[in-house]
């Protein structure tokens, strides 16, 4: 399935039923009088979160959304059925935006929410209720009230506890495919990784959490160079931040100055997102020349008070102790239910 976390679509609430101008025609009933039914209630739009969804793809394919519109009204006071309403399902994490303005109209981050994004047009009343002592054959009924319309923007963040970022090929599907059931394509080329891919990750007895590996970043990614620009956004729902650093490349690069350059794209994208927890994560350490590296990378980290953690994800080795301090980090003080 296609990953689409943007889409912009057209919705509109139902119009409202007209109401009806009707008399009785009774043999028995010599004044008759007026028996026009009310019209209907249109339908409301309705936007739901589902647990099954992870993507917008359906909406991308039907852009246009419409709920149903009220019936009209009849004799012998018979009122008109109401539309009926249009619920659209969403992932959790999505954002509902006007498509002209940009003012946020819902944020869907509670499971299984649901709220009304337009309502329905009032149905028309009939000419019976139009009734009184002076006034006794109204010939005239209401019109029902037209539907609200307009453009949304969806835009879809993911749900996760844990990010991973760093430049590509570095490891993060390495990693998330190693602790989760998570699937990703790897490969040894850049930009392997060409959507976000979630994985939950159980930890020891019933815990578990998840995790989000992002599009590798690079240089110029909060201006839309590389892939990872498109993604960045996932990263403000996170929890917490794992920076992933590949030493096997030293000296032909840097892994300090990729470090504080993704770090730079991080604050211009978002300045919060530059201040979330974030450990560092050096892999591949079953390499002897990344071992031989990482004393040479350490002091920087250190002096700064960030906590690093040496791991191969293709040993496991560093794994363990890597997810302990995710859980104290998501959890605290372990106990007894862990």
């Amino acid at each position: 399935m296609s990953f689409i976390d943007e889409v912009k679509i057209y919705v509109k609430s139902g119009d409202g039923g007209a109401g009806c101008v009707s008399f009785r025609r009774e043999k028995f009933i010599p004044l008759g009088g007026p028996d026009g039914g009310d019209g209907g209630k249109g339908g409301d739009v309705v936007l739901k979160v589902s647990s099954h969804l992870s993507t917008l793809l359906d909406l991308r394919q039907h852009p246009h959304q419409k709920a149903g519109r009220g019936r009209n009204g009849m004799g012998s006071d018979r009122h008109g059925a109401n539309g009926e309403a249009k619920e659209i399902l969403l992932p959790q994490g999505t954002v509902v935006k006007d498509a002209e303005t940009g003012e946020i109209l819902a944020d869907l981050t509670e499971p299984d929410s649901t709220i009304v994004l337009l309502k329905g047009g009032r149905g028309g009343q009939g000419n019976a209720r139009f009734k009184t002592a002076t006034h006794k054959a109204p010939k005239f009924a209401q019109p029902g009230e037209p539907g609200e319309e307009r453009w949304i923007r969806l835009e879809l963040k993911l749900m996760a506890d844990v990010g991973l970022l760093g430049m590509p090929s570095v490891g993060k599907s390495s990693l998330i495919t190693k602790i989760s059931a998570a699937r990703p394509k790897i490969a040894e080329y850049h930009f392997t990784t060409l959507k976000p891919n979630l994985g939950v990750v159980k930890y020891k007895n019933y815990r578990s959490f998840v995790m989000a590996d992002i599009p590798g970043l690079i240089e110029g990614a909060s201006e839309g160079a590389g892939l990872g620009h498109r993604f960045l956004k996932h990263l403000e729902r996170t929890g917490q931040l794992l920076h992933l650093l590949d030493l096997s490349w030293m000296p032909d690069r840097d892994p300090i100055a990729e470090y504080e350059a993704i770090n730079r794209e991080l604050a211009l994208f978002n300045p919060e997102l530059a201040e979330k927890r974030q450990t560092v994560v050096i892999n591949k350490i079953d390499l002897p020349h990344v071992r031989e590296n990482l004393e040479k990378v350490l002091p920087y980290f250190e002096e700064r008070g960030i906590k690093v953690f040496p791991i191969s994800a293709a040993t496991g080795e560093g794994i363990p102790e890597l997810l302990d301090d995710i859980a104290f980090n998501l959890w605290g003080e372990p106990d007894e239910t862990w």
